[in-house]
C-alpha cells in the first residue's frame, strides 16, 4: 500500500508537531514552511482548517492514507464509547505502532519496515500486515532468526529505560511484548485534538 515518502520535516513544520520523532531542523525553524513561514502575521485559521489540521495530524502520526483513515474512523463510530478515543485506540492497535512503542523500532515507519520484512511473530505466528488491529492478550515478538539483528539490539537496548506504557508489558528476555488493554485517552501522549476529528467526519 502506498505510504507518503516526501520530507518529513517540511510536513512536520506544517502541521506543528514533531510528529515523526525529534528533528533537530524542526527545532531551529519552529515555524511553517514556504516564504512567508515565519512571518509574524498570522491569519485566523477557520473551524474547518483546525479540524482538517487535527486530522492530517493524526494521518501523518501513525502513517494512515485517508480511505484506510475513514475505514478506522467508522469502525469507531460503530463501537460504544466516545468515538474519538476509540479511534485513537484503534490506531494505538496497530501492529506496526505496538513494534514502535514496544521500542523494537525507533520510528513507526520502521516498525512498518520490520513487520513488512517477516521479522515480527503475533501470537507466535508470523505477520507481515503492519495495519493488524491486535486485541488485548495479544504477544508480539521478534522473530527467532530475526533476533540477533543489529539494528533490533540497538532499539531494544536505546529504549529499555524510557518503555513506560501501562497497557504494554515488555519481557527482555524473550524479546516479546504484550498488549494488555485498549489505552485510556489520557495515556496516550499524542498532542491530537479528535474532537476536532470526529467533528469534520461528521459534517
Amino acid at each position: 500500500m502506498a505510504r507518503y515518502t516526501g520530507p518529513t520535516t517540511k510536513k512536520a513544520r506544517a502541521l506543528g508537531e514533531m510528529i515523526f520523532g525529534y528533528d533537530k531542523s524542526f527545532e531551529r525553524k519552529k515555524y511553517r514552511p514556504g516564504q512567508h513561514g515565519n512571518s509574524k502575521r498570522r491569519r485566523q485559521k477557520s473551524e474547518y482548517a483546525l479540524q482538517l489540521l487535527e486530522k492530517q495530524k493524526a494521518k501523518y502520526t501513525y502513517g494512515v492514507l485517508e480511505r484506510q483513515f475513514r475505514n478506522i474512523f467508522e469502525k469507531a463510530s460503530s463501537k460504544s464509547g466516545v468515538t474519538g478515543t476509540v479511534l485513537l485506540q484503534f490506531l494505538e492497535a496497530r501492529l506496526d505502532n505496538t513494534i514502535f512503542r514496544l521500542g523494537i523500532a525507533r520510528t513507526r515507519r520502521a516498525a512498518r519496515q520490520l513487520v513488512s520484512h517477516k521479522h515480527v511473530l503475533v501470537n507466535g505466528e508470523l505477520s507481515n500486515i503492519p495495519s493488524r488491529r491486535l486485541k488485548p492478550g495479544d504477544v508480539v515478538s521478534v522473530r527467532g532468526k530475526s533476533q540477533h539483528l543489529e539494528v533490533i539490539n540497538d532499539n531494544i537496548g536505546a529504549k529499555a529505560d524510557i518503555r513506560k506504557f501501562p497497557w504494554l508489558e515488555w519481557n527482555a528476555d524473550r524479546m516479546e511484548g504484550k498488549f494488555l488493554a485498549f489505552p485510556e485517552r489520557d495515556e496516550i501522549p499524542e498532542k491530537i485534538n479528535e474532537q476536532l476529528i470526529v467533528e469534520l467526519y461528521s459534517k
